[in-house]
């Protein structure tokens, strides 16, 4: 998909143990080994790859803003070891892969690692600076932040996804990249031989231990069967409402008899739209069949500031103790900012469930359904 995240089947084989997508251009830098002495594969990750120059890092220069930094430029990094994160707050694939990074800054910043995220919007409202802001502070994100929502330093790097890193040296050079979750003993490693390569002594070798909560948890990839999907109709699929969508009106919608396992479907009045569908009048309802421990559903207020309560229920019922951390045992909760909602986090067996959310106010957007 174009500028989109990876796909669930490419983020399960680099979880699984695949060779990474990446690239280590100096023959003079070690190949890195793992903990068990298994040498670290390196893979052109995709053509043009390369290390030339410095017109990837030249590229802060133009990003809309910095947060938690001043403005930094090719000049100020110079000499440091650069960690390029490319990331939007919504994204589940990049808040798992967030630890990791969180962990590796404050690990080796005082060792002259510098990372920097690239907050490149995938949704409209992800390019309001106040979300962005709130993003930032909500999640903990201490380390410099590039706005880039005219996807300006996405472009100049040749990114494809969310998460992306992009490992520079300290001549500005991209020495190697990775996509996706997973590889973290691996692109800990290059940041290793970076800075011992930059003369930096006494580095610690032993990875870094991360146990991810909440929404930063690792998925339950041997449980999961369903893959992200999307609420409006540029990018949707499996829509099973009896008549298919109208586009861009209101329509009284109804929920089908059954729903196979991965689709969706509406009831009441919604508009359906290009890249969210909207509720406008109380008591809508969105179904969906999955397959996973987790569901989450991107989503908000149409109206900033003006909350909207929902109930959630899986087959039919309360979720209890598979209820997510943005709803109680009984399945109540409240929409109030533009943001990822876990909504369901169950345990063992995971079978095909029914979900469905039903809005008690009108006025909510629906955008992404991710599983984990």
């Amino acid at each position: 998909m174009k500028m989109n995240k990876l796909l669930v089947g490419a983020v399960l084989a680099t979880a699984i143990g695949a060779p990474i997508a990446g690239f280590f251009g100096d023959i003079s830098v070690s190949q890195p080994t793992t903990s068990t002495g298994a040498r670290v594969p390196f893979l052109h990750g995709f053509p043009g790859a390369h290390f030339a120059s410095q017109a990837e890092l030249a590229s802060l220069e133009r990003a809309n803003e910095w947060l938690n930094s001043p403005p930094l430029t090719a000049s100020d990094l110079g000499g440091k070891v650069v960690l390029i994160d490319f990331w939007t707050y919504t994204c589940i694939n990049w808040l798992r892969t967030f630890p990791y990074v969180r962990a590796w800054h404050e690990k080796y910043r005082d060792q002259g690692l510098v990372v920097i995220g690239v907050h490149a919007p995938e949704f409209s409202f992800e390019k309001n600076s106040n979300n962005v802001r709130w993003a930032v502070k909500d999640m903990r994100v201490d380390y410099p932040v590039a706005v880039d929502n005219g996807h300006v330093i996405w472009r100049a790097f040749r990114n494809n996804y969310w998460p992306a890193l992009y490992f520079v040296d300290v001549q500005g050079r991209v020495r190697h990249h990775h996509f996706g979750e997973g590889a973290y003993e691996q692109s800990e490693m290059i940041i290793q031989e970076l800075l011992a390569e930059a003369g930096k002594s006494g580095i610690d070798r032993q990875p870094i231990s991360v146990d991810g909560r909440g929404l930063e948890a690792a998925a339950d990839w041997g449980s999961l069967r369903s893959g992200e999907n999307y609420v409006g109709y540029e990018r949707t699929q499996n829509f099973a409402s009896p008549g298919g969508a109208v586009l861009d009106k209101a329509r009284m919608y109804e929920l089908p008899m059954r729903l196979r396992l991965n689709e969706w479907a509406l009831s009441g009045d919604w508009t359906v739209k290009k890249e969210a569908t909207a509720l406008n009048k109380a008591n809508g309802r969105i179904a969906y069949r999955f397959h996973a421990r987790d569901l989450h559903l991107v989503m908000g207020p149409k109206t900033p500031g003006t909350p909207v309560r929902f109930r959630v229920l899986i087959d039919g019922q309360p979720p209890g103790a598979a209820h997510g951390i943005d709803v109680d045992e009984q399945g109540n909760g409240a929409v109030s900012e533009q943001r990822l909602y876990q909504l369901i986090r169950q345990t063992k067996p995971i079978a095909d469930r029914q979900f469905e959310i039903e809005f008690l106010d009108p006025g909510a957007e629906a955008f992404a359904f991710t599983f984990g």
